[in-house]
């Protein structure tokens, strides 16, 4: 007894050395553009605005997602303040879930060793350390997919009839996962345990599952918002669910367009160089073959499987792929993991060494990729010239941006007003692509005061000539400098800041106002 509570005691520890680590690499680095500024920002804007029902851009309605992820972003920014770990708490929290579940699930399922073998390799991997602290939608509803396919297996396995309380968690998990992203949080769960049900011919369990609470607790979690939303913006429900997620998925014009093998390079990457191992799993050994039993019952084996087959086949079908849609794959991967080092390595001599080996080297390329990545993509943030803003700039103050969009500039600013976006809308609307372009007059349509955000270039000339008003560029467009007014402030890395006329200290009524936004104040004690 002493022995298994030593041994739970040191998987537990283990895990949490996991999660700290990957915190401490998370406040390593800047925002990543376009993806965390963009969902960074909303989620400090709804704190900023006190909107907490719509989601919004640069003061910009933004559909494209449910709230839940912002919502979190925003509380943890309350809490801990606005920064970068602050944000990436979020994807942490869920890749943390992740984790949990995976050894709680494993270690029932299997042995202790196993389980804390798969909690090591799903931590030790690009999906953990990199992926668990990337700003975005994919990691929340990647884990509350994992919890609800764990929690309907363990339901349907309890017996012949499904477990009820296990059963009522995994809708509770369906309704966090639509909230997290959309339909996908209940489809890619219904379709695992539909084919898991059929090829293990324990379909007919699904008359006994507790539909009216089960389906009342997915209500009442994932339904209020979608509701009260609908009802302010009429057109919610079409741009959501058929523009954002049937035309996305069917159609052949959105942005990421990659070959059908995409995904299965994304599993190497992301579960470097455990999956592997997981291959070995294909050839599985049952006590038939081995003489002694298996590490894993034949059900369980199957679910895994399939679990990684048929989301994976999911989202290759489309034309537009993404490394994060494929998240939801990695806890049934790293069991498989687990279980082909126990058949091809476990019983070597050195085989702890080279385990351990293995896992520092994932931790050294997941060091490098954090401390690297900020010089890299130097010149695509606006990091620095809001660095500059922020301390110069008044609360009431406006900027101005064309040409490309500063995503990270706000947040790291801290501004109070959305952006002024220059461009000539109108043919916008007929010629761009999948890009930020649109994501501002499509949300536009769904507010008209939002919409005056969205001005003619013509305004960049009347702006120089009042002073309080700013413009960011990136570097090598010249448009402000033969305007009458506007002097270049501030020379960033890849972007620009200029400044309009600037007023006597007795003119006007922003002369006494105190310069300095709340970013100013936040980078000085950096």
């Amino acid at each position: 007894m002493n022995t298994s509570l030593n041994e739970r005691k040191k998987s537990w520890l283990t895990l949490a050395g996991l999660w700290l680590l990957l915190l401490l690499m998370a406040a390593m680095r800047p925002l990543a553009v376009p993806d965390e500024g963009r969902y960074g920002e909303i989620g400090r804007w709804m704190l900023q605005s006190g909107d907490w029902l719509t989601p919004r851009l640069n003061g910009i309605p933004f559909f494209h997602k449910p709230p839940y992820v912002y919502w979190l972003e925003a509380m943890s920014l309350a809490t801990f303040g606005v920064n970068e770990l602050a944000l990436r708490l979020v994807p942490a929290l869920h890749v943390g879930l992740m984790l949990v579940v995976l050894y709680l699930a494993a270690r029932t399922i299997s042995t202790e060793q196993i389980a804390r073998r798969a909690a090591l390799m799903l931590g030790t991997s690009m999906t953990f350390l990199v992926g668990g602290q990337y700003v975005n939608h994919d990691m929340a509803v990647a884990s509350w997919i994992g919890v609800a396919i764990w929690c309907f297996a363990f339901a349907f396995m309890a017996g012949d009839k499904p477990n009820a309380t296990l059963a009522r968690l995994g809708f509770v998990a369906c309704a966090m996962g639509m909230l997290s992203k959309g339909l996908i949080g209940i489809a890619l769960p219904g379709l695992v345990i539909f084919i898991w049900l059929v090829w293990t011919r324990q379909f007919r369990k699904v008359l006994y599952l507790p539909w009216l609470s089960g389906l009342t607790l997915f209500a009442v979690i994932a339904l209020p918002w979608f509701v009260v939303a609908q009802q302010k913006y009429p057109q919610l429900f079409d741009y959501m669910f058929i523009n954002q997620h049937f035309k996305r998925y069917t159609a052949t014009t959105y942005n990421n367009p990659q070959p059908w093998w995409f995904y299965l390079a994304s599993l190497v990457l992301l579960l470097f160089p455990w999956v592997f191992f997981a291959l070995n799993q294909l050839r599985r050994q049952t006590s038939q073959t081995s003489g002694a039993a298996a590490p894993l019952a034949k059900a369980w084996w199957s679910l895994c499987w399939i679990w990684v087959a048929a989301i994976v086949a999911f989202f290759s079908i489309p034309n537009s792929k993404l490394v994060g849609y494929v998240l939801p794959v990695m806890p049934a991967l790293a069991l498989l993991a687990a279980l082909g080092w126990e058949r091809v390595m476990a019983h070597r001599a050195r085989a702890g060494l080279v385990f351990v080996g293995l896992c520092l080297l994932n931790v050294a390329i997941a060091l490098t990729l954090v401390l690297k990545v900020g010089d890299v993509t130097r010149t695509g943030r606006s990091q620095d010239i809001a660095q500059a803003l922020a301390c110069a700039a008044r609360p009431s103050d406006t900027v101005y941006v064309s040409d490309a969009f500063p995503y990270d500039l706000p947040f790291y600013a801290q501004t109070t007003r959305p952006m002024v976006v220059l461009g000539n809308w109108a043919a916008l609307r007929q010629q761009v692509g999948d890009g930020w372009q649109r994501e501002l007059f499509e949300g536009a349509d769904f507010d008209a005061q939002a919409a005056r955000l969205l001005q003619s270039p013509e305004e960049l000339a009347k702006a120089g000539a009042v002073p309080g008003n700013w413009f960011a560029t990136q570097t090598g467009n010249r448009i402000a400098e033969g305007l009458t007014g506007w002097k270049l402030f501030y020379q960033g890395a890849g972007w620009s800041l200029y400044q309009s006329a600037t007023a006597s200290p007795a003119e006007g009524p922003k002369a006494a106002e105190q310069k300095g936004l709340p970013g100013c104040k936040q980078q000085s004690n950096k």
